[in-house]
């Protein structure tokens, strides 16, 4: 929407790590060298903590990129897992997954086996864990448990451990104590400092392509380190409703009123709650940021009331839209000859869920059965409501045109569910899984083949 009248190439402030908007300021790029450093020197364990929204996600992802070659990463970014199912995991990702209906003992063989063919390939195995906070005490102790095999010299597999605060409670628990011995560096991500905050979002707008004078006035900067509290996933999405609020107003430079009106748009403050005490309250207050998109919220100047932030942006759209130049137009058909009477084209389902479904069902019946999908989530189908607003929200982070949805009956309950992607395989379905926001990936979306989806009777 704003990117030609900024000249940005991308969208610079999306809430979804992406390896090449890591901001190296703020000890960043130190904190990422001391990790390589630590998972290729160290025999222990790697833990490093921070509150929500501090960008460990974005770290862990960075550093599958800088490991040396003989450092080969598996990326763990759902920790509400089993021991068993963490070793069907990684038997999986080591190749042996025809082990998966085995005994953990068996399983555990396996991996073992595996990382000792690794090891004398000359290369080690790097387990990182997001969200490791959230893990149950039982898959920590077999974390623990697979920190000790090891060669006649070496550890065959190194693990680190990104969580929140909770973490670092959780792991001085006594009966986490032999965990946390095998831990030979402790790191801490922590909020920007207010004057980093405005070098990290001049940083974001010159890597999703600007090129000129900062955007972002130093007032406005310091509206949203206040707000955000340091908080670069806050500081994202004050920063992008800053720059809508400058759009609706057809100018090219964000000020305080428009840093203002982004705040009060959000109600995102750092006077609220400490996040280690409402951790749980600023992943709700963030996902409902993230719905209400632009926002409904009314926010004001000091004397005149101003129309929701969401309404002005599309006002003013809509008057870039009649500044373009009319399209050219397209050549007249010729007429139809009665020997040729013309089909007329199928009618358009006026209702935005059954085109949605009919959309989908095009793609179901026309696509191989072998092609892979994410099932996301499934309702009743009274909830018909729920499922259009969790397609408009998910359309924000993943690919809108990737999404879709589905009717099925089962023993005479129909069900609504919403399915994304068309994969290739097996594994490029999981690696999108892993890609996916920690609202979507916390409610345990399911990897299918089409082939599954038409015995439903799709």
């Amino acid at each position: 929407m704003y990117l030609d009248h900024f000249g940005l190439r991308e969208a610079p402030f999306l809430i979804t790590p992406h390896a090449d908007f890591f901001f190296g300021g703020a000890n960043r790029s130190a904190l990422l060298d001391a990790l390589v450093y630590a998972l290729g020197r160290e025999e222990g364990l790697v833990k490093v903590s921070g509150e929500v929204g501090t960008g460990k996600t974005m770290l862990a992802r960075v550093l599958i990129g800088r490991l040396p070659p003989h450092l080969r990463a598996i990326y763990l970014a759902d920790p509400l897992m089993n021991r068993g199912e963490l070793l069907a995991v990684l038997a999986d990702e080591l190749g042996c997954a025809e082990t998966a209906g085995d005994s953990a003992h068996r399983m555990l063989r396996a991996v073992q086996q595996a990382l000792v063919a690794e090891f004398s390939a000359g290369r080690q195995i790097v387990l990182l864990i997001d969200e490791a906070h959230a893990m149950p005490a039982d898959t920590l102790e077999q974390i623990r448990l697979l920190s000790n095999l090891e060669s006649e010299r070496h550890k065959l597999i190194k693990i680190a451990l990104f969580g929140q605060p909770e973490l670092d409670a959780l792991l001085d628990r006594p009966d986490m104590r032999q965990l946390k011995d095998r831990i030979t560096q402790h790191f801490r991500l922590d909020p920007l400092a207010p004057d980093d905050v405005a070098t990290y979002i001049d940083f974001r707008m010159r890597a999703a392509g600007y090129r000129g004078p900062a955007v972002f006035e130093r007032a406005a900067t310091a509206r949203i380190a206040r707000d955000s509290g340091g908080l670069t996933r806050r500081i994202n999405v004050l920063a992008d409703k800053s720059l809508l609020a400058a759009f609706a107003r057809n100018a090219h430079a964000v000020t305080l009123a428009d840093a203002q009106r982004a705040a009060a748009d959000t109600q995102t403050r750092a006077d609220l709650p400490p996040p280690r005490k409402a951790a749980r309250n600023a992943l709700l207050l963030l996902g409902a940021i993230v719905l209400l998109g632009a926002g409904y919220l009314l926010g004001r100047s000091d004397r005149v009331a101003e129309p929701p932030l969401a309404d002005a942006v599309a006002a003013r759209a809509e008057v870039v839209a009649t500044q373009r130049p009319a399209a050219a137009p397209a050549p007249a058909e010729p007429p139809a000859s009665a020997e040729e009477p013309v089909t007329p084209p199928a009618p358009i389902p006026a209702d935005p869920l059954e085109a949605l479904l009919a959309a989908s069902r095009a793609w179901s019946t026309t696509a191989p059965g072998e092609r892979w999908f994410v099932q996301l989530m499934s309702v009743p189908a009274s909830r018909a409501d729920h499922v259009l607003d969790y397609v408009r929200r998910a359309g924000r982070a993943l690919d809108a045109q990737q999404l879709r949805a589905y009717r099925t009956d089962t023993a005479g309950d129909t069900q609504l569910a919403v399915i994304y992607g068309d994969f290739a395989d097996l594994r490029s379905a999981q690696q999108a899984v892993e890609a996916m926001p920690e609202w979507i990936r916390g409610t345990r979306p399911v990897v299918r083949q089409l082939r599954s989806l038409r015995a439903d009777g799709q």
